[in-house]
């Protein structure tokens, strides 16, 4: 009878005690679609709802990068707010902002509608349209909290991502080192990211192996998988329209084929309607995450009882804030020709200081922007101390050194004119850069840039240039001398040429600010051929000036503009003074004077898509009345004069000139929609000899402007086209421009 008893004790009594130990593990696993990918966000918000405690993510591409998240502790709702607030313009591009590049950098951006690697004088191609700094910049914020997580089946949800070898085309699985590299590497889709190098591994888009992770993730022990899906389905021939539809419908025959047999290892498929969206429809996220949140409601029933089926909770997790932190050691790796005072100059580091993560990506963005290295990976590792932090920095250089590069440009000035440049880095030194600009055209020019760049300690660099141009202008620029309106002229024709050299030393403090001096050798032929020579067996041109001018000089610079071209917030001054010291004096009229200019600029935005820009801008002569061809001369529309030629509204190039000056500028700009601009513009001056001795400075100007313009930010440079009107002289000017300035 007691074994009867106990036989059926065990009988009614085990499996009870075997059920209530029962606890599913559950894995979900997340395909790679690029932007379709954000339809994670919308799934996981109902998987949340429904009380799923999740036990194993893996993922591939974009699937990896947010799976990554989720497995790092961030719940749906904490993904939807970073992703909305997320500007995937920048993300995906390389674009880093205006304040991270040192002046020179600042011009060099600013200048080239394209760039191309030119090593040994052949022309070569990037890897991909960007490298993903930004990217892995993101991603290693957000994961911060993990400090010196290497094994991801440590991370709060244990996790795995897919990438493919470029070089075998072999599937590698990723669980292990940085969080913030692998989901990167995950994520490099072909063509659009450049592939990441990891253990000495050349890395692209897991999509490219495997999509869909899903029998990874039962080897890992899951026993039930979600799965969600944002790939591609094959489209009908009539939407094939063009060669890039035609490659994406080939690239999904695989993935697509592959899917026949991984959705039945799937539990729980779900699938978004993603088909309205693209690759890169990032602007439509809103939609993109609604439509994985509708999808999963579908299966609500079924995730429900899922969730019944477990016995404990979704893990709450609590990512702390981290503020402010201290470096007390840097750990640097692969700058094999970039010294390490180079980079701490670039980081601005400061050992045992308050450093916030703003400051961190600062200094990143300061290295990024040189160009010199395809990518920075950086951890920041937890010390004894909670404030302490090793900043372990991995950089990859590049080894491309030379560059092709090339620009358009019109204006009325200059006319039409093709930019080919060449530029060439580490050519004496490691952190030196050789730049050489050759404009052809209506207007031959050349600019040459020697800089040895130290970051933030003294830098040194040499420039030379040669501009010119042929326009009218008023008689005053050419001479003062009276024989010109004796015979009743008031404009002719100058043939304008310039050849400056100069040496210069120059630091900068918080990439901002510049402070330079250097020497100048400057040489100046001004001619007509509108007058008749006095001596035409000698030449059929009037030559005004052909003089040699050495100076020297100093500047001091502020630029925290947002855009050169079209700001809506920052702070700019341009302060110059030169000393001419000496001349080979063509006109003998030349003793020892100086000249003082500056402006200063500040924009802001008062509401969302308006700006408004105040310039105000002076300069003046001390000492010699003889050397006209050096005054300040304004008119016209232009970005980027030489010498001490000034734009004004309302009038020609080069219509009003005297010794000083004095101007004001107050700019309204409409961004009606992306980067699309409505801009009035409102100028004023007073231009004369002796302006601030006789104190006319401080009078009601003589001279105002108006214009109305339209402008297109463009990949080769600004589109502008302004109407302006001067009621003095009760004349208008059109102004055209296309193309970067240079």
């Amino acid at each position: 009878m007691k074994k009867l008893l106990l036989l059926l004790f065990l009988f009614v009594m085990v499996p009870g005690i075997s059920q209530e130990q029962e606890d599913l593990k559950v894995g979900l696993v997340l395909s790679g679609g690029g932007a379709k990918g954000l339809a994670h966000i919308g799934a996981l918000k109902v998987i949340e709802e429904a009380g799923i405690r999740i036990d194993y993510i893996g993922g591939s591409s974009m699937g990896a990068i947010i799976g990554g998240l989720y497995a790092s502790g961030y719940t749906a709702h904490e993904l939807d707010s970073i992703f909305h607030e997320t500007n995937f313009n920048i993300l995906i591009q390389d674009n880093i902002p205006r304040s991270a590049k040192s002046f020179y950098e600042k011009e060099d951006a600013e200048k080239y509608a394209i760039s191309l690697p030119f090593d040994d004088f052949k022309i070569g191609f990037p890897a991909g349209l960007s490298r993903g700094q930004n990217i892995y910049n993101l991603m290693s914020q957000l994961t911060m909290h993990l400090g010196n997580v290497d094994d991801f089946k440590e991370l709060p949800i244990p996790f795995f991502c897919v990438a493919a070898d470029v070089e075998t085309g072999e599937e590698v699985i990723l669980d292990e080192g940085s969080l913030a590299q692998a989901v990167s590497a995950s994520g490099a889709i072909p063509s659009i990211f450049s592939p990441v190098s990891l253990n000495g591994r050349l890395l692209t888009d897991g999509g490219v192996a495997n999509n869909y992770p899903v029998e990874e993730l039962r080897k890992r022990g899951a026993e039930v998988i979600i799965g969600v899906d944002v790939q591609d389905s094959l489209v009908n021939k009539d939407n094939l329209r063009n060669v890039f539809d035609i490659l994406a419908q080939i690239s999904n025959f695989r993935t697509i084929s592959d899917m026949k047999e991984k959705i039945p290892k799937t539990d729980i498929y779900i699938k978004p309607d993603i088909s309205p969206f693209s690759v890169l429809s990032f602007e439509e996220g809103e939609a993109i995450i609604d439509s994985g949140r509708v999808a999963s409601l579908k299966r609500k029933d079924d995730l429900e009882n899922l969730a019944a089926r477990q016995n404990s909770a979704p893990r709450n997790i609590v990512i702390p804030e981290m503020d402010t932190l201290q470096i007390s050691t840097l750990t640097l790796e692969g700058n094999n020709t970039y010294p390490r005072s180079y980079i701490l100059g670039k980081l601005r580091l400061n050992y045992f200081t308050d450093f916030t993560f703003k400051d961190l990506n600062e200094g990143i963005n300061n290295l990024s922007a040189t160009g010199n290295f395809n990518r920075i990976n950086y951890r920041l590792i937890p010390n004894n101390d909670d404030r302490l932090y090793t900043l372990s920095l991995q950089i990859e250089e590049s080894e491309n050194k030379s560059l092709l590069r090339l620009g358009v440009h019109y204006d009325e000035l200059y006319q039409i004119g093709a930019l080919i440049n060449y530029t060439h880095k580490s050519l004496l030194f490691s952190n030196d850069v050789t730049s050489l600009d050759v404009v052809v055209g209506d207007q031959f020019r050349y600019n040459f840039d020697y800089y040895i760049d130290k970051g933030f300690y003294w830098s040194i660099g040499v420039k030379s240039r040669y501009n010119n141009f042929d326009h009218p202008v008023s008689f005053d620029f050419a001479s003062e001398n009276a024989e010109l309106q004796d015979i009743g002229v008031n404009r002719i024709d100058i043939d304008y040429r310039d050849f400056t050299n100069q040496f210069y030393a120059e630091t900068l403090f918080k990439q901002v600010f510049s402070f330079g001096l250097g020497a100048e050798h400057k040489f100046l032929k001004i001619a007509s051929e509108t007058l008749n020579n006095p001596n035409p067996e000698i030449s059929d041109t009037r030559l005004f000036e052909n003089s040699h001018y050495y100076s020297a000089f100093s500047y001091l610079k502020y630029d925290s503009y947002d855009n050169k071209y079209f700001p809506s917030r920052g702070v700019y001054f341009d302060g110059n003074f030169h000393l001419y010291l000496f001349s080979s004096d063509f006109n003998n009229d030349f003793s020892e004077f100086s000249i003082a200019k500056g402006t200063l600029g500040y924009a802001f935005s008062p509401i969302n898509r308006f700006s408004t820009r105040i310039v105000t801008e002076a300069g003046f002569k001390i000492g010699n009345d003889g050397v006209n061809t050096l005054d300040f001369f304004l008119g016209g529309y232009g970005n980027n004069l030489i010498n001490n030629f000034v734009p004004f509204y309302g009038y020609d190039f080069i219509s009003l000139s005297g010794d000083s000056y004095i101007k004001g500028l107050v700019e309204f700009d409409y961004e009606i929609f992306r980067k699309n601009h409505v801009i009035a513009s409102a100028n004023i001056a007073n231009v004369g000899n002796k302006l601030y001795s006789s104190g006319t400075w401080l009078s009601m100007p003589d001279f105002t402007g108006y214009a109305l313009g339209y402008g297109i930010d463009t990949f080769i440079g600004p589109l502008e086209v302004k109407y302006t009107y001067s009621p003095e002289i009760k004349a208008s000017q059109w102004f055209f421009s296309l193309g970067f300035w240079f």
